[in-house]
Parts: C-alpha cells; structure tokens; sequence
C-alpha cells in the first residue's frame, strides 16, 4: 500500500473527520476541536489532550503535565499516557476510516521503559487497508496501531501498540 497517498486522502470523511479538517488551522480551532472531542469521549478529559496534527495514517496529541496525571513517584502514571494514546489513536482512526467504515480497538500492549519528565507527546501512526476491499462480505481486518510517546526531556517513556477491527457498515 501507498502509505503516502493513504496519509493525505480520506475521499469520505466522517463527522469528526470534517469537524477536524474545520477547526485544525489555527490554535483557538484546534483548543476548540479537543475540548469537543473530550467532550464526546468524557474520560479523555483526564488527561487535558490538545489535538495537534491529524491526518489519515498520523494523529498527533498532546497531554498535560498536571498533579492528576502523576503517580507516586511523581512521573507520568502509566495509565494517563495510555489514555492520550487512545485519544490519538481514535482521532488517527477518525481522519483515516471513511464514514462507509467503522473501527473498534480490540486490545493493547505497552511497555514504560523509563521514567518521565513533563508532558508527552504522543504520536499514533498506522498503516490502513484498502477501504474498497473490505466489504460486509469480506469482513474485517485488524489494524495495529504504533503509539510513540515523547516527553519533555526527549525521553521516550511508553510505547505503546493498539489493535483495531476495521469493517464495512452494513448497508441499510
């Protein structure tokens, strides 16, 4: 597959998909676009995400350095950083997956090789399939997600992989 051009076209965006392609050009849009987005996914609020850049195939997010996201030794709780990789994992699925598709995460693998230091930076980057081939009658395809985290030293605290089922709605 051409990731390039998959990367830059999504030739049917959904919803959120244009609420982003309206609002990412400017700060106050982008602050606009995340407080909606967490908004529809409450629990993200947690880790106040401030969308960045999002494109089909990339989805870059960033969270927060604040006391409710810290553990008891004071880095990064694991599980606040793996809340910004779902963030950035449901918008990347957001802008890549045409409104004649849907997705689901079906599991995820993290490792938090060190410690820390501000907030991170998390990047969520995928390779989907040919949206043409996959059809109710073909059924779905798993798609891993690769979440890359950087934190405010340059440190690379949590990777992180996420599975998504990727499938045709069905026709109504």
């Amino acid at each position: 597959m051409d990731t390039a051009t998959t990367r830059q076209t999504n030739p049917r965006p959904n919803a959120i998909a244009k609420l982003w392609q309206k609002h990412a050009d400017t700060a106050r849009g982008r602050a606009f676009f995340s407080a909606a987005f967490s908004l529809k996914a409450p629990y993200f609020r947690t880790v106040l995400p401030r969308f960045q850049e999002a494109e089909p195939g990339k989805a870059v997010v960033r969270i927060g350095d604040w006391w409710g996201v810290r553990n008891h030794i004071g880095t990064y709780h694991v599980i606040a950083a793996l809340n910004g990789a779902e963030a950035a994992m449901g918008l990347l699925c957001e802008v890549s997956v045409p409104d004649t598709h849907r997705w689901i995460p079906r599991g995820m693998r993290a490792e938090y090789p060190t410690k820390s230091t501000g907030g991170l930076t998390v990047t969520a980057t995928a390779d989907f399939p040919n949206f043409d081939e996959l059809t109710p009658e073909t059924g779905g395809q798993l798609v891993t997600v690769k979440v890359d985290y950087l934190d405010d030293a340059g440190n690379a605290p949590v990777v992180a992989e996420i599975d998504v089922w990727v499938s045709a709605k069905k026709k109504r």
